[in-house]
């Protein structure tokens, strides 16, 4: 960048020094550049010298300062020049200025709109051609000598046309070099002037943002972009038109994808401001990974101020609990103090089941995304849901598309579903109803999942609060954690939740979830299985099997070392926890000091924090128990679990 601006510095330093004038527009009439000899040639003022300056503001000065000669009509005269500039041909004529003085005009059109023109005095030239017209009797030395002047100022015009010509030629050039870089960048690089028209574009706006417009160059900002899009962008590009720079996201509503823009001012030192450089990237991956990091740190936040108090407080609940059982099984105990008694143990009992919620929420809970059909999560959703709703409650459920595997943790999202639809039936109550489910995909980007009720829909305080734990409208009926944890759920897996009330009444849960094409199957292999549990390894033997693996077990380390060898094996899985001097984690190093080229992966009970897993260090490993879409996720992701 620092080259071409270089480039461009010499390249203008050098039109300065040309003697002839010379001005270029561009198809939308805005003047582009111009050279000194332009400005004194005609007398114009600064404003009109500046690139972005209208032609037609050019043409009604000349107009009305008597270049062109007495008119009647000055607007008249002014749009029928404009309306020739817009049906630009190429062009030579001659034209006598009011101060006696005569110029010729030569313009050109460029391949990429607009056009140059070079403006030359041929003043001296028009009087050699009179006094040769004069005096064409007695060919004297005078005229002879004015011939050689003529044709000397010939040369120097030819010359001049050629170094002309080589301007326009670099300006070409780097013309193109520029809009090969920018429609190689994966982002969209625009340039828009004061009236938020585009002046330039890459063509990578349909490709960031979706059901946008390609051929954008001369097109307004709101119909490149649609209404909606523009309105959220809109007070961005005004400050950036008052000469502030600015940086920030939205939500492409059309396509669900997050777009970072980033908006320059195009000012020239304390010069006006231009218009605004646009430079627009899709940020989705990047946003839904932030969610879920932000997620994450937020749960071990809510572990770290909770474990203790959870921890004190169960024993308070085993405490009354044991009380409590104590006093029921007195034989002579008044009916009131039973009733009180049963009451106080209920109560505790609601206490263990609230522990246990607190921990699902801010436990090290772990996104454990395997490869799944949505047909057959919703499958399994309808048969859980079904007893739960009474006879006038209407289940219905939708798929649009969606028919190839994708990755899933299909258990918490069935999880999630369940909670919303038994939420949807406590709104809706005793009365008859619906409750639909809806899947479809938003693009390529997103997997919706929208739960609508005929309840009486959200309240106000319920739009606002709705997600936060300990929230609820069921007063003791409820704990307020089935949609704050259908939320955690959603934000770590780097989606989204959102309430809304129907138009036609009834609530409206929307959950969005990234949607990520499941992988192809790895090819079978022979797995070679190191466990010392019999019970544990006839269970991960069978799960690989009918994963279509053949295996080879053993109980130890020094037992795998002796099987290793045999041909074939392709894959390692063992526990970290063996018996004997050599665990798994010194079983992998071991088998890595020897060549065996088979990529070894590890099983453990341990938890993340445990000193003997963290020895594990880049080795996959993953967490007991696990079923066995977790383990093929794992197998052919090699990822730590």
């Amino acid at each position: 960048m620092q080259a071409d601006e270089t480039t461009a510095k010499l390249m203008r330093a050098g039109l300065n020094l040309i003697q002839q004038a010379l001005s270029i527009y561009d198809r939308d009439l805005k003047l582009a550049l111009c050279n000194r000899p332009f400005q004194e040639m005609f007398d114009l003022p600064e404003h009109l010298v500046t690139p972005g300056a209208a032609f037609e503001d050019t043409i009604r000065f000349l107009v009305n300062r008597g270049e062109y000669g007495p008119v009647d009509d000055a607007e008249a005269a002014v749009r029928a020049r404009v309306d020739q500039a817009r049906a630009f041909r190429p062009h030579y004529m001659e034209r006598r200025r009011p101060d006696g003085r005569t110029i010729s005009v030569e313009g050109a059109p460029l391949p990429q709109g607009g056009w140059v023109t070079v403006y030359t005095d041929i003043t001296a030239m028009k009087r050699q051609e009179a006094l040769l017209r004069a005096r064409s009797a007695e060919l004297s030395d005078q005229l002879l000598a004015h011939t050689e002047q003529l044709a000397q100022a010939n040369r120097q015009l030819a010359a001049t046309n050629a170094a002309l010509e080589e301007a326009k030629r670099e300006l070409t050039e780097i013309e193109a070099r520029t809009r090969l870089v920018t429609e190689m960048t994966p982002a969209h690089i625009a340039h828009v002037d004061p009236g938020l028209r585009y002046t330039f574009s890459n063509r990578r706006l349909s490709a960031v943002m979706p059901g946008s417009l390609s051929d954008i160059v001369g097109v307004p900002v709101a119909e490149a972009l649609g209404a909606e899009t523009f309105a959220r962008i809109e007070p961005w590009l005004r400050q950036a038109l008052a000469g502030e720079a600015n940086v920030f996201e939205i939500t492409h509503d059309p396509s669900g994808r997050r777009i970072r823009i980033a908006l320059t001012p195009d000012r020239v030192g304390d010069g006006p401001v231009a218009g605004v450089y646009i430079l627009s990237a899709d940020v989705t991956a990047e946003a839904q990974a932030r969610a879920a990091l932000t997620q994450t740190a937020k749960r071990e936040l809510a572990a770290q101020l909770t474990s203790g108090l959870a921890h004190d407080f169960s024993n308070l609940l085993t405490i009354i609990l044991g009380l409590q059982g104590r006093v029921l099984r007195a034989a002579d105990l008044p009916g009131d103090v039973r009733e009180m008694a049963e009451a106080t143990l209920a109560a505790a009992r609601r206490g263990g089941v609230l522990l246990d919620r607190i921990a699902a929420i801010s436990g090290p809970r772990e996104v454990r995304p395997a490869p799944a059909l949505i047909g057959e999560v919703l499958a399994g959703l309808r048969a859980l849901a079904a007893p739960t709703l009474p006879d006038g409650i209407e289940l219905a459920i939708r798929q649009e598309a969606l028919e190839a595997p994708l990755m899933l943790d299909a258990g918490s999202l069935q999880d999630s579903l369940l909670n919303l639809i038994l939420n949807a039936k406590d709104a809706i109550g005793e009365a008859a109803g619906r409750i639909a489910l809806t899947v479809r995909p938003v693009r390529d980007t997103w997997v919706e999942i929208t739960v609508d009720d005929t309840g009486p829909g959200f309240s106000e305080a319920a739009l606002d609060q709705a997600l936060d734990p300990f929230f609820t409208t069921k007063g003791g009926a409820g704990s307020g954690l089935g949609l704050s944890m259908v939320y955690d759920q959603a934000r770590l897996s780097g989606g989204t939740v959102k309430l809304a009330n129907r138009r036609e009444g009834g609530a409206r849960v929307r959950l969005r979830l990234p949607l990520r094409p499941a992988e192809p199957p790895a090819e079978p292999r022979l797995v070679l299985l190191v466990e010392d549990t019999d019970e544990i390894r006839a269970d991960v033997r069978e799960m690989l099997r009918r994963l279509g693996h053949t295996v080879i077990e053993a109980a130890s380390a020094e037992e795998a070392l002796g099987l290793v060898e045999l041909p074939g094996i392709g894959l390692v899985l063992s526990d970290i926890g063996l018996p004997g001097e050599t665990d798994g984690v010194a079983l992998a190093r071991t088998l890595a000091d020897r060549g065996v080229e088979a990529p070894v992966r590890l099983m453990t009970s341990l938890p993340p924090g445990d000193r003997r897993r963290a020895e594990a260090g880049a080795l996959p490993v993953i967490t007991k128990p696990f079923g066995e879409a977790d383990l093929a996720a794992f197998l052919d992701l090699g990822g730590a679990q």
